[in-house]
């Protein structure tokens, strides 16, 4: 069942978007050569905290971490590890999600870690676009279908591949709502869009084949052909005025805008 949120409750459900934009981040202000990821959870979890939230992944299904830090061809789900250092030319997934006063933020970027070679910095500035393609889809009236089909387009048709396994979903006090939120459908197709859904948004696009498989801890997906991926998402709020992203640098009192808004 879909839980559709009042204005009020999209207004709390804004601060929580706010300190999981924060850790993400000053996390993603971390990222350089020598840097591990378990190093960047660490600073996560201190982060969400400090400001009174709780780290929505930590615990989630058994999961270990507060951040998701997927690095390569590592698109989702990566375990912070001690071992894991990145390198220049790097690339790295983090997602991240707090929990305040029982409402979730959730959301990731992909941050370049020194010097990506010139495809792999255009995979990321593409599935960026494609997140704003998904957004600027979610207005009321329209269809699930069209969100996917306006990320699937953009991407394909610059030669990338869309993964099919793992999609968005609804937010709310639940990380994972009713409704799935594919990357990819037709035009007029699906649950029709409602003001007061709250919906994540995240395409995971891929330089090659976007086949996938679960690493041996259970957790982390990487592509099949070893390509590198990138990964994009923000929480959404489905309203009359349009759609309003709920996990945004400016709503809550400990934000800061230096370095560029994600």
């Amino acid at each position: 069942m879909i839980k559709l949120k009042s204005a009020e409750q999209i207004e709390q459900m804004k601060v929580a978007g706010a300190l999981s934009k924060t850790a993400l981040r000053r996390v993603g202000a971390m990222v350089r050569p020598g840097v591990s990821t378990f190093e960047l959870d660490q600073l996560a979890e201190q982060i969400i905290r400090m400001h009174g939230g709780t780290p929505a992944f930590k615990g989630y299904g058994g999961f270990p971490g507060t951040v998701c830090a997927s690095v390569n061809e590592a698109v989702v789900h990566g375990i912070p590890n001690p071992d894991v250092i990145l390198r220049d030319g790097d690339v790295i997934s983090i997602d991240t999600g707090a929990i305040v006063d029982g409402w979730v933020g959730d959301n990731a970027w992909t941050f370049f870690c020194g010097t990506p070679s010139p495809e792999v910095r255009t995979l990321c500035e593409i599935t960026r676009d494609c997140l704003k393609a998904g957004i600027e889809a979610a207005v009321p009236g329209n269809r699930i279908g069209d969100i996917g089909h306006a990320v699937q387009q953009l991407a394909e048709s610059n030669g990338y591949g869309v993964l099919r396994d793992y999609v968005g979903h609804g937010v709310g006090r639940a990380m994972h709502e009713e409704p799935n939120v594919p990357n990819y459908g037709k035009p007029g197709r699906g649950v029709r869009l409602e003001p007061g859904m709250v919906i994540a948004i995240e395409p995971m696009i891929t330089l090659g084949s976007p086949r996938v498989e679960v690493g041996s801890d259970g957790w982390i997906v990487t592509t099949r052909d070893h390509q590198p991926a990138a990964h994009y998402e923000n929480t959404i709020a489905i309203t009359l005025d349009g759609p309003v992203i709920l996990t945004a640098d400016d709503q809550g009192p400990w934000c800061s805008m230096e370095g560029g808004a994600l």
